[in-house]
């Protein structure tokens, strides 16, 4: 049997910008232990030069300093480390060391960050949830994610509500998991921008509709799998998404390298359109 080598298919397509990437585990289920060291090089050997970085400890159990081990290791010039172990850790309640070269927003002097950090909210605690928000914007995130599946939050709670407020009140990206049929609703109306994470194929219509009246909706490509959803979709609102290290990243690298789209488009998806967004 020959073993499909999907690399020549792939050929010299680089994502300057993936927007779904993740640090840490799921303590109920088999996978990576996403160590920040073993996610940097799974980008870097499918050719992805920077992630938008969330952590699944602040999504799981604690907002902070889940949060903190990100914005630490955005700010560290040794991500070989476990947080836990890294100098630049900095425990919750601190406030993480800044280093000229990566800020928090993504922004860089000399060299392009691998690590853009994303700040996490938790769903089930609306009160702290825009607290943090209110942390992570003084220290310059410029995006935050929503767990919902993971916290088991459902579309019409009105915690997401109350958290799309406010941070769309900020300026602030959100990126989002859960199904874009129910969870548009939470953003509609407050000139938003949000990246729905989970878009899947079968749903693209939905998604296509929704944002025709919402032009801050954009969507992840992961799972956007069939012949035809990539050229369905208006090139500037497509952002390339793999969810390493707990989504086979050569999927959406496969899909957008044979993808129908002009070359400018391909470069669009495969990360200028989220520096648009994150920059």
């Amino acid at each position: 049997m020959t073993t499909f080598d999907a690399s020549r298919l792939v050929g010299e397509l680089e994502v300057t910008f993936d927007v779904d990437v993740l640090v840490g585990a799921y303590p109920d289920r088999d996978g990576p232990p996403g160590t920040p060291r073993s996610v940097l090089d799974t980008l870097a050997a499918h050719r992805i030069r920077t992630g938008a970085v969330a952590s699944l400890r602040a999504a799981l159990f604690d907002m902070r300093s889940g949060n903190d081990e990100v914005l630490a290791l955005a700010t560290s010039d040794d991500t070989g480390t476990t947080p836990d172990r890294d100098p630049a850790f900095v425990p919750a309640g601190t406030t993480p060391r800044r280093d000229p070269a990566v800020v928090p927003g993504g922004a860089a002097s000399g060299r392009d960050p691998a690590v853009v950090p994303v700040g996490t909210v938790d769903l089930r605690d609306p009160i702290g949830a825009v607290q943090e928000i209110d942390r992570l914007a003084e220290l310059g995130v410029k995006a935050v994610r929503l767990f919902p599946d993971e916290q088991g939050v459902e579309a019409g709670f009105p915690s997401v509500r109350h958290v799309a407020r406010k941070a769309a009140g900020l300026g602030l990206v959100m990126l989002t998991g859960g199904d874009v049929r129910r969870f548009w609703q939470a953003f509609s109306g407050l000139d938003a921008t949000v990246v729905f994470l989970d878009t899947h194929f079968y749903h693209l219509g939905d998604f296509l509709v929704v944002a025709a009246d919402e032009p801050g909706f954009h969507t992840s490509t992961r799972l956007l799998n069939s012949p035809d959803a990539l050229e369905t979709v208006p090139a500037d609102r497509l952002l390339y998404g793999s969810r390493t290290p707990h989504y086979e990243p050569v999927v959406p690298l496969l899909r957008l390298a044979t993808s129908g789209l002009k070359p400018d488009e391909i470069a669009a998806v495969a990360g200028r359109n989220a520096r648009r967004l994150l920059g």
